[in-house]
């Protein structure tokens, strides 16, 4: 199923490849907790960019390894390159037009990141 998105002001659009049924995470970190992020993890190849480029900017902190894209205009990150699978992107499901008819959220304990990372590992390899 292919689910389009964007940021609030719709300069950022993508769209997602991704089943009917999901797996996502609700995270306690310090940056999803405060912008209310849903995960959705997927292959690189499963994301499409289609407007926007422009508009985005990158927030790094941390160990600077995962890569927070927002938009410039409405400050909103609808994805970003996820330290624990740098190979894939995780959209914010709240960031989609319509979301997947079923969807089982699991809390993920990112306030202790190191500890609990390994845990989504599988995301990089769906089909495993």
């Amino acid at each position: 199923m292919r689910y389009e998105g964007s940021c609030h002001c719709g300069a950022v659009t993508f769209q997602v490849e991704a089943e009917h049924s999901v797996e996502l995470e609700r995270c306690n970190c310090s940056i999803c907790a405060k912008s209310g992020y849903l995960h959705l993890i997927v292959p690189k190849a499963q994301f499409q960019l289609l407007t926007g480029t422009d508009a985005l900017a990158t927030y790094c902190f941390n160990s600077g390894v995962a890569q927070h894209y927002f938009c410039t205009n409405c400050g909103i990150k609808p994805f970003y390159v996820p330290r624990s699978n740098p190979d894939c992107i995780d959209v914010n499901v709240n960031c989609l037009d319509s979301k997947p008819e079923h969807m089982t959220i699991t809390p993920f304990d990112g306030q202790n990141w190191e500890k609990w990372a390994h845990t989504l590992a599988h995301k990089s390899n769906p089909a495993s």
